[in-house]
């Protein structure tokens, strides 16, 4: 199979692999890293070594992840996507509950407006449904956000198929992101769905916190590097858009050699 190194995400085309800032956070993606100075180098880094997609979330840290990417890299790139999410509360470390009050989630994109310093964010996911609200409350206050011109596109986290499919009559969806990598490959159907729709997938945990670097992985039955893990998720579909992380610029070097493109 020949490697796609582009694709098309919300509206642009970049290069597929991405990176993901929560492990840029405190233990339990709670309060900020131990070294701030290293974050900021590590995004600048990922962009100058031809990153064009970084993810983040108003809940890493919380309010960390944000501020960190405007630290780093604003002004930014006019080729650079920055997608982040909304719709969960922290109540400590490794404690998340999801929130999808229409006037929290308006409040949750104002907010990312202003610590990314942003006239519209690029990408926008709703990070968990609430069970206990109307999908068409929750997404339907984003798309209305779209349509104010805050949001560009619109994207669902941990989701089924049953969920997208309320969700696309809703609002139209640009990017799904659910875990997906080759120790848990258990949302195939989400993706074939989002190849069908024309939708970008973007897997979340690509490395499957380390489990796919042990010993019995299909790919050879045993341990394989990252560079590996992460070139099968790039030809598993060209729909594919991986977002590993790290707050090592080793490891991030690392990762980006599974597609084959180091920018100089």
């Amino acid at each position: 199979m020949i490697l796609t190194l582009t694709g098309k995400l919300a509206g642009k085309t970049v290069r597929r692999l991405g990176f993901g800032t929560m492990r840029l956070t405190g233990p339990g993606i709670w309060g900020p890293p131990s070294d701030q100075r290293l974050a900021i180098d590590v995004l600048r880094k990922a962009v100058e070594s031809g990153i064009q997609h970084i993810d983040t979330a108003d809940a890493y840290g919380p309010d960390i992840a944000e501020p960190l990417i405007r630290a780093a890299l604003s002004p930014y790139p006019d080729d650079l996507i920055i997608g982040t999410k909304g719709g969960f509360t922290r109540q400590g470390p490794g404690r998340w509950t999801p929130c999808g009050a229409p006037a929290y989630l308006r409040q949750c994109v104002e907010m990312s407006l202003r610590r990314l310093n942003v006239e519209a964010l690029d990408l926008y996911y709703l990070h968990r449904i609430d069970p206990a609200i109307p999908l068409a409350d929750q997404l339907g206050e984003l798309e209305r956000m779209r349509e104010e011109g805050k949001i560009k596109a619109l994207g669902m986290s941990k989701v089924d198929i049953a969920q997208l499919e309320e969700a696309i009559s809703i609002a139209p969806i640009a990017a799904v992101q659910n875990p997906f990598n080759l120790h848990e490959p258990r949302s195939a159907e989400v993706v074939a769905w989002c190849e069908r729709e024309d939708v970008a997938f973007v897997p979340y945990a690509p490395l499957g916190a380390g489990k796919c670097l042990e010993p019995s992985q299909p790919l050879s039955g045993r341990a394989v590097t990252p560079q590996a893990a992460l070139k099968w998720l790039l030809e598993y579909s060209p729909i594919m858009f991986p977002i590993p992380g790290t707050s090592s610029i080793e490891h991030l070097m690392e990762n980006l050699e599974s597609d084959g493109y180091v920018k100089p």
